[in-house]
């Protein structure tokens, strides 16, 4: 079975994100195992030097990544490649082929550090509109599940 591993910084706040995580990892269950690895966000201010916060949290994130053996590893970066749906959904059956797990790597508000993006298989862009990092984590799974569901064959895809 596929293991997935989302790395995130910061945690679902709101009741509503939480609900809807819940039910996308139980509609991925028999799918794939997926772990989510939630990283402290570090505190900042406008004074703050934002690569210099980036750097903190990025040496959390090389923690988490340090500890998932033989992974494809995917940034979200708003720089990062677009795909379709149907595009994702067979990448991602291509990798699943090749890797024993993948991991998503999400950043926080100010995103991930070029370390982070230097070293990642792929860099996956979700949109160019801005979500904050909590909608692109329900995004990510919900475009995770949608994948799994037009690689089976099922109508999911509209």
């Amino acid at each position: 079975m596929l293991h997935i591993h989302i790395i995130t910084l910061g945690k679902l706040k709101e009741g509503y994100w939480k609900e809807a995580e819940a039910e996308y990892l139980k509609r991925l269950q028999p799918y794939a195992k997926v772990f989510i690895h939630e990283i402290k966000e570090e505190s900042f201010t406008e004074k703050d030097i934002p690569e210099i916060i980036k750097q903190r949290e990025a040496e959390k994130i090389q923690i988490e990544l340090k500890k998932i053996k033989d992974s494809y590893i995917v940034a979200l970066d708003e720089h990062g490649k677009q795909f379709s749906s149907m595009q994702f959904a067979q990448n991602l059956t291509n990798l699943s082929g090749s890797s024993n797990s993948l991991v998503f790597v999400l950043g926080g508000p100010l995103g991930l550090d070029r370390s982070i993006l230097d070293n990642a298989d792929l860099k996956l862009s979700m949109s160019p509109l801005t979500f904050t990092h909590q909608m692109a984590r329900i995004f990510l799974e919900e475009q995770l599940y949608r994948s799994m569901m037009i690689a089976g064959g099922r109508k999911y895809h509209y």
